[in-house]
């Protein structure tokens, strides 16, 4: 070690044990004794508390079910090859499409009628209960105690202090008495 470091240890170490040893000492010269208790107060704080809850509802849900048992495309494309054989019967010349193309249209339209009406539109709309869950949060306010400002007498004088517990009737005091020069 060089010289440096030999010092800077040698007065690390006298610090410690220097304040080591004047610890000892004012322990010593310590005593205790009991003043009384005149008034123990709590300290309360106001804090604000939140309660997660589970809240749930029943709710209908809809949706669409294809309830088709038969095919209205097959019947409305019936209707339409039924419906221009018998308008092409009717008119001549240009008037003769026409007729073709309104026949067609008509019997489509009456075919696919006639299935709906017997087999149904083919999308129905169910509902079932379905339960839906969220979490709120209650907010409450409560007292919490921080402490009691203690008031006691010891020898003719008060004192106050703050103490995390309600110390009872008594408190214990360190007295310190040390020569005055």
């Amino acid at each position: 070690m060089n010289a440096r470091t030999r010092i800077a240890t040698l007065a690390l170490a006298a610090m410690l044990f220097g304040s080591n040893a004047w610890a000892d000492h004012d322990n010593r010269r310590a005593k205790y004794d009991y003043a009384k208790v005149i008034s123990a107060e709590p300290i309360v704080n106001y804090v604000t508390v939140s309660t997660p809850v589970r809240e749930c509802r029943e709710e209908m849900q809809y949706y669409a079910v294809d309830r088709h048992r038969h095919d209205r495309r097959a019947s409305t494309l019936f209707g339409a090859v039924v419906g221009g054989v018998i308008g092409n019967q009717f008119g001549s010349g240009s008037g003769n499409d026409a007729a073709t193309v309104a026949g067609t249209l008509i019997g489509a339209a009456i075919a696919n009628d006639a299935a709906r009406d017997r087999y149904g539109y083919g999308v129905e709309r169910v509902g079932r209960p379905v339960q839906r869950c969220e979490t709120r949060y209650r907010e409450r306010r409560e007292q919490q105690i921080d402490g009691y400002r203690v008031l006691y007498h010891y020898h003719g004088q008060r004192y106050v202090t703050e103490m995390p517990y309600d110390p009872g009737n008594r408190i214990r005091v360190r007295v310190d008495v040390r020569p005055a020069g």
